[in-house]
Formats: C-alpha cells, sequence, structure tokens
C-alpha cells in the first residue's frame, strides 16, 4: 500500500523526471499555506544562561527559561526555571514549571513544582502539581483567574481576617 518516494532518492532515473511536474502544483498550493504559518509560528523561548545575573523586570508574550539568577519580576507565557536558577521576585504566567529555587509569590494558571523545586512565597493559581520532594513554604490559593491583578488584592484581605480572629481568641 505505501511505497518509498523516488524522488528524495539521488542519481539520475528516468522515474525522477516524471514526478517532478507534479511537484510544482502541491508547492503553490503549499505556499498558499506558508503564508499564514509564518504568522503563527512562535519564537523559540529565551534563554538565560546559568552565568547571567539580571536585574530588574522582564515582561514578554513568549517562553523563557531561566537558568541563571533573576532579581525582579518575571512575566511570560510559559515560563520554566531551570534547577540551578534562582528567582527573586514575583513570577507570574500562564504555565510554569519550577526545577529551581523563588524567592516571592507566583502567580500562574498552571504551576508545576517538580521534585527539585524550592518556593519561598504564596502560589496562587489555577490548576498545580507538586511533586515528591519539593520544598514550598508559603500559602496555596486556588483562583479561577490567577493572573488578573485584582483578583488577588480581593482574594488575600478575605484570608487575613480568618486568621486574625483565631489568633485573637487564644490571646
Amino acid at each position: 500500500m505505501f511505497s518509498k518516494s523516488k524522488i528524495n532518492e539521488p542519481g539520475p532515473k528516468a522515474d525522477t523526471a516524471a514526478p517532478a511536474p507534479a511537484s510544482p502544483a502541491p508547492s503553490s498550493s503549499s505556499s498558499d499555506y506558508k503564508s499564514p504559518t509564518p504568522a503563527k509560528a512562535k519564537p523559540p523561548a529565551s534563554i538565560l544562561s546559568s552565568d547571567l545575573l539580571v536585574t530588574g523586570n522582564m515582561k514578554t508574550s513568549g517562553d523563557v527559561q531561566i537558568e541563571g539568577q533573576v532579581e525582579g519580576d518575571v512575566h511570560a507565557h510559559l515560563l520554566t526555571v531551570g534547577e540551578g536558577a534562582t528567582v527573586k521576585g514575583e513570577v507570574i504566567g500562564d504555565d510554569i514549571v519550577i526545577h529551581g529555587r523563588i524567592i516571592g509569590r507566583v502567580r500562574g494558571l498552571k504551576v508545576r513544582l517538580t521534585s527539585t523545586a524550592r518556593v519561598e512565597g504564596d502560589i496562587i493559581h489555577k490548576t498545580i502539581a507538586i511533586e515528591s520532594g519539593a520544598h514550598f513554604e508559603g500559602s496555596v490559593q486556588r483562583q479561577d483567574d490567577p493572573l488578573s491583578a485584582g483578583g488577588k488584592s480581593t482574594k488575600m484581605p478575605t484570608a487575613a481576617p480568618k486568621g486574625a480572629s483565631g489568633d485573637a481568641d487564644k490571646s
């Protein structure tokens, strides 16, 4: 049923000349398909190497892979924090995968702490996965829209009075 195409095989053959005219017709129609593809193709992830120290905030609609150190807030679509990486600041993204260390708040639609993750701060998420071995100090809160700044400020104060009333009873 399926056979190997002889078009790509090297060497002069009579069979290669016959299929050649058929190739331009699909390529002209495929050029119609190629024009939307470059517009939709997303660029590769930006990689911050392990010897890099970034001081300041970063914001992108693309993907970022951090292997070095960042002192500031990071906003990205897909954010991967490498095993040897450290981020001191707020981390915000649609999809966040943490292999390294974060000191600060994490806000993401999907948050994943791998077994090598070290997080010191609150996590606000829509979905979360924490692997065995991950170290986490802070609170975890689920929200339907964790990326909205308004959502976090309205949710956080409601949790504080509960703890405050519990402390008042102990005194």
